[in-house]
């Protein structure tokens, strides 16, 4: 185990620099960068950001019309004032020690930026992921145990008529019959808390979250049951026709001991093994189209601004950081796939 975790280790490190030398490449050539954006607000007095040129560098078009130190002090400002190997090798090295740097625009680091979002992205990720479990499990359970029924017919077309549905288009239909859009004034359009927020009690700042959060998870969730829900079906249909339940049968267990204490272990292996990498991708997969429906800023909205303001600093620094917790849960879901299901041997995995 011990040699298969550390040969892992060390394959992420050539993926860590591949993803982060791709998308440093890929930025020098992206036009309107943040140099060029200064250059426009100099020269007309306003944001006009994405005149022609590199995305590092400077345009004729942009620098025209300005002293030349004072687009010397403006690179230098953004760091691009050396060469684009020597900002890449800098780079890598302050990766190498989790120093992210700075963001252009909002004048703190890319670790603050990134942990003032996460509150938004953690409340949708974890009741997403808790409801889609809680729910999808025991209907897949039921819809195993009585497959072919009307029942089952009911629900694999109700999931998946929600599955159909994009979180979005669900978000606003929320928002036209509950949220004041043009029935009801049930929950509130906006926000994760409202304003009194601070002045409220322990009990009503927990009941005022839970009223803000109805609309935006029940918008994120629902398309995700028809994936959980039919998965746990199949598995547990393709665990009752093993040989070990018709033993278990014949010798007269009962149904319900069968069912629970032998199906339901081996069928659970798949969500069990797969529930890191949803819990860890529940957290860091914003959604934009929800978080701006909603209103609320989270990491959707974080790394759809950084790309548009060409905020170098956080588009690289959130992918090198995303990336690495990615690949390290991806990790853990096979540790915990060879721990769950003793018949896995690690050096399988590698094949």
């Amino acid at each position: 185990m011990f040699a298969y975790i550390l040969r892992r280790l060390l394959l992420m490190i050539p993926t860590l620099i591949g993803v982060v030398t791709l998308t440093f490449v890929v930025t020098q050539f992206v036009p309107g960068g943040p140099v060029e954006q200064m250059m426009t607000q100099l020269r007309h007095g306003q944001s006009r950001g994405g005149e022609g040129g590199s995305g590092g560098g400077v345009g004729y078009h942009a620098s025209q019309g300005l002293d030349p130190q004072q687009v010397e002090d403006i690179k230098k400002q953004f760091g691009f004032d050396k060469p684009p190997l020597t900002r890449y090798v800098l780079m890598l090295e302050d990766y190498a020690t989790f120093r992210l740097g700075d963001s252009y625009y909002q004048h703190a680091s890319v670790w603050s930026v990134i942990v003032s979002k996460l509150p938004v992205s953690l409340t949708l990720g974890l009741w997403t992921l808790v409801l889609t479990y809680a729910v999808a499990i025991p209907l897949g359970i039921a819809k195993a145990v009585r497959a072919g029924s009307r029942f089952d017919t009911f629900t694999s077309v109700v999931v998946l008529v929600g599955y159909a549905i994009p979180g979005f288009v669900l978000g606003v239909l929320l928002l036209m019959l509950f949220g004041g859009g043009t029935f009801w004034q049930v929950f509130p359009m906006r926000g994760l808390t409202s304003d009194n927020f601070a002045d409220l009690s322990l009990a009503g700042k927990v009941l005022d979250y839970l009223w803000h959060i109805v609309l935006p998870v029940t918008a994120s969730v629902v398309g995700n049951f028809a994936i959980v829900s039919i998965l746990t079906k199949n598995t547990f249909l393709d665990e009752i026709g093993r040989q070990y339940v018709l033993t278990a049968r014949a010798k007269g267990a009962p149904e319900r001991r069968v069912l629970w204490r032998h199906v339901f272990r081996n069928a659970m292996i798949p969500l069990l093994t797969g529930l890191p990498a949803a819990f860890v991708g529940a957290f860091l997969n914003g959604s934009l189209l929800i978080e701006t429906l909603f209103s609320l800023d989270g990491m959707g909205l974080l790394s759809y601004d950084a790309v548009i303001r060409r905020d170098y600093p956080v588009v690289l620094g959130s992918l090198y950081l995303f990336t690495l917790i990615g690949l390290v849960t991806k990790l853990i879901a096979d540790v915990c796939y060879v721990l769950v299901d003793p018949r896995i041997q690690f050096h399988s995995l590698d094949r």
